[in-house]
């Protein structure tokens, strides 16, 4: 059986400009990868050639289908949360959505971002980090969710969490940016040949074009590498210890 990873993210687009990098080098090596979103982004402020929210979730769900297939994700999952609003939804719920997916998937390593919020400092990124945190730890539990059981699912302990560190800020607030406390990393993929596929991926979210047109200068700087932070693993060890993602993985 491979090795599992899944990408817990808040909006289309997240899954390329975040993850764009592991998600390219774990379908290389034979991962099944994961991808579940929980917004449709249908609150971004940039909007193509959409004229309501509505029209602007279904581009948002192709452009989302469209970078998976650059991607090579196994599967890809967009739901239907308030875009912008995910800190105002009912917590013990949404983790509930996540603890579902990761007993039906059995992901090994699982990936999601940092509790700063990413590199627009989003809340939505920092209410999906506290909500796929509470996930992996509580997956495994029989004592969460039992009403789960009777679907046919068990309880799963996955290996690895880690976070995102996003190597530079994009917010309009200087001295919010200058004062924000972000994720250190314990492990850096170099991207070599996939930079690009990364990049191609990210282009698949025509609608936020303007976006990336923003930040192309910073991130053509940063984008040969990702950082992240082991933030939990089975047993005791120093992250300093950890040189992969799926080091250590145990097959199941």
């Amino acid at each position: 059986m491979p090795h599992r990873l899944m990408c817990i993210t808040a909006h289309p687009d997240d899954e390329s400009g975040a993850f764009g990098g592991a998600l390219l080098m774990a379908n290389a090596a034979g991962v099944e990868t994961t991808v579940i979103c929980l917004t449709e982004g249908q609150a971004a402020s940039n909007r193509g050639q959409a004229a309501t929210d509505e029209e602007l979730a279904q581009l948002r769900r192709a452009e989302f289908a469209a970078a998976g297939q650059v991607l090579g994700t196994s599967r890809g999952e967009v739901l239907h949360y308030p875009d912008g609003q995910l800190a105002e939804q009912n917590f013990v719920e949404l983790v509930g959505i996540l603890v579902e997916r990761i007993r039906r998937w059995r992901p090994q390593v699982v990936l999601t971002f940092g509790a700063e919020g990413g590199v627009n400092l989003h809340r939505d990124h920092t209410t999906i980090c506290l909500a796929a945190t509470a996930a992996f730890h509580w997956a495994g539990r029989s004592s969460a969710y039992p009403e789960q059981f009777a679907k046919g699912l068990q309880p799963y302990w996955p290996q690895k969490l880690y976070y995102s560190a996003t190597p530079f800020l994009l917010t309009r607030n200087e001295e919010e940016k200058s004062r924000t406390a972000s994720t250190p990393h314990s492990i850096r993929l170099e991207l070599g040949k996939y930079a690009d596929s990364k990049f191609e991926a990210f282009r698949q979210h025509a609608t936020q074009a303007a976006l990336l047109e923003k930040a192309l200068e910073i991130w053509q700087e940063t984008m040969d590498c990702e950082y992240y932070l082991l933030v939990a693993a089975h047993g005791f060890h120093s992250v300093g210890e950890d040189n992969s993602l799926f080091q250590g993985v145990v097959e199941d």
